[in-house]
């Protein structure tokens, strides 16, 4: 392939079961001395992952902000960028999953621009094109402690919820994390469904980057590779949902996955995990396991050339019959894992679907999806067979 642009970010990712050793030594390469954690309030309790981190930081605590909550509502941003401006920070550190990581870049982003987070989001505008702001102003340096595999560590988005549910997404390249420390100890502190759900994320999201008309080698390298060690070792999740070797793995597939959608993007079964998981209270992973066959057999017309990315991807399940066909091995490899598999097994109802497709046509994801979506239609037809 020629005619193509890659850009590779600069990160220092530490792996191991010493690896938070390294949090320390890479504040001080930046010269920070006044670190301010976000997390949830389960991280925080005594005895926790917390007071690991707390341990490693010593005086370089400045502050604790334990009040992330679940999709990163617009006012959990705005207590943590006044957080962050009390404490007079100089980096921050997010340890836990998605929300953390998405809620200590979107407050930074908040405490350095000022102003309104709805201000600051990308927007849809008349030709459909996503128009982003400058944002130009220096932000904190990020470290990134993560306790499940999602693609979020290593993200320049912030994707929050707004006050009636939609979504909204800041993006900021300042924002990307200077280092993970994917530490063994503080991955065990994470509940197998979340762990579980954040690495069908992150699958789902491998398949359609290696989907999209927008990826190129280095990215199809990263993304074949992720997928690979995902199908490896969900499986093994269930059965040994302690071995920290093999959520190590899963959280470096998580890595993989979000460097290498940075160039392809994401499609469809994103933006209906985005605009369904929050109102059906179900993980976005398990929305997404719902979906994907449906998006993919969706997309098909548009696909099938690269679907040998995929189908290359997926042997390590050790399901041989099934290697010729992509959708029916991550069927497959759902129905093992036990998953629901329709979408009125989460809560979500019918009477939901005008929400859900209106949420859908303003999500940027959708632009990227290989297959042009002509109308709401085409979502309804979408979400009645997975119905």
């Amino acid at each position: 392939m020629t005619g193509f642009q890659h850009h590779i970010t600069e990160l220092r990712l530490h792996c191991g079961e010493k690896a938070l050793e390294a949090l320390p030594r890479e504040l001080d390469r930046l010269e920070c001395r006044r670190a301010v954690v976000f997390c949830g309030a389960t991280l925080s309790q005594p005895g926790g992952a917390l007071d690991r981190v707390a341990q490693a930081l010593g005086d370089r605590l400045a502050a604790v902000f334990p009040r992330v909550r679940g999709h990163s509502p617009v006012s959990s941003v705005e207590e943590g960028a006044a957080c962050i401006a009390d404490a007079r920070a100089d980096a921050v550190v997010a340890l836990g999953g998605g929300s953390a990581i998405v809620t200590a870049r979107a407050a930074s982003v908040l405490a350095a621009e000022g102003g309104r987070v709805g201000d600051l989001a990308s927007r849809i505008d008349g030709d459909g094109q996503m128009r982003s702001p400058r944002l130009g102003k220096p932000k904190l340096p990020q470290f990134v402690v993560p306790t499940t595999p999602t693609t979020a560590s290593v993200k320049a988005g912030s994707a929050v919820q707004g006050a009636g549910g939609e979504r909204l997404a800041l993006f900021d390249p300042k924002t990307r994390a200077k280092a993970v420390f994917i530490d063994h100890a503080l991955l065990a502190t994470a509940p197998e469904d979340l762990v579980r759900s954040a690495a069908l994320n992150a699958l789902a999201m491998a398949v359609e980057g290696l989907e999209s008309k927008s990826s190129d080698p280095l990215s199809d390298a990263l993304l074949m590779h992720a997928l690979r060690l995902l199908v490896q070792d969900l499986p093994g999740l269930r059965r040994e949902p302690r071995d920290a070797a093999r959520r190590a793995r899963l959280v470096l597939a998580a890595v993989l996955c979000g460097q290498g959608t940075d160039q392809a993007g994401g499609g469809l079964a994103s933006v209906l995990g985005h605009a369904i998981g929050h109102r059906s209270g179900v993980p976005n992973g398990i929305v997404n396991a719902i979906v994907l066959p449906h998006t993919m057999r969706f997309n098909l017309p548009a696909t099938q050339e690269r679907a040998w990315k995929l189908q290359a991807s997926l042997p390590a399940m050790g399901r041989a019959e099934f290697e010729a066909d992509a959708i029916e091995a991550l069927e497959a490899l759902f129905v093992d894992l036990g998953l629901p598999r329709r979408l009125r097994d989460t809560g979500l109802r019918q009477a939901d679907f005008d929400a859900v497709v209106a949420d859908a046509g303003a999500d940027h994801f959708l632009q990227r999806n290989p297959r042009r979506i002509e109308g709401p239609a085409q979502l309804h037809a979408l979400l009645q067979a997975c119905w």
